[in-house]
């Protein structure tokens, strides 16, 4: 799985020319990704204000609403692909164009079947 982090609200410091250019980039990976084979699922979330957040409290389980951390970054969405190799997930996300505004991606193995040691 990638995930995706970036700054909130860095597409609208954009031009429209960088913002074509941006999402351009993104629907060529993914044209790519689907015909390889190799695309899996994702979708980009909404802003972090929308979260809802459980946690514990008192021993018992507390809701707030987002924001729900002071961030520089956060997680905006993600991508599942079905790579041969961890380089082969590595390289897609080194071209994810977010990387290049301020973002990054974070590769993790997803869990299958009864696996608890990824």
């Amino acid at each position: 799985m990638l995930l995706i982090y970036n700054r909130p609200g860095f597409v609208a410091e954009l031009t429209e020319a960088e913002r074509e250019a941006l999402f351009g980039e993104v629907d060529a990976i993914m044209k790519e990704l689907r015909e390889s084979g190799e695309w899996v699922g994702g979708e980009g979330l909404a802003d972090p204000s929308a979260t809802k957040v459980v946690r514990e409290r008192d021993g018992q389980p507390a809701v707030t609403d987002g924001p729900f951390l002071e961030a520089k970054e956060h997680f905006a969405g993600y991508l599942t692909v079905d790579c041969d190799t961890e380089e082969r997930a590595v390289e897609i996300a080194k071209r994810w164009p977010d990387v290049r505004y301020g973002g990054h991606m974070e590769v993790r193995a997803v869990m299958t079947g009864a696996e608890t040691d990824v």
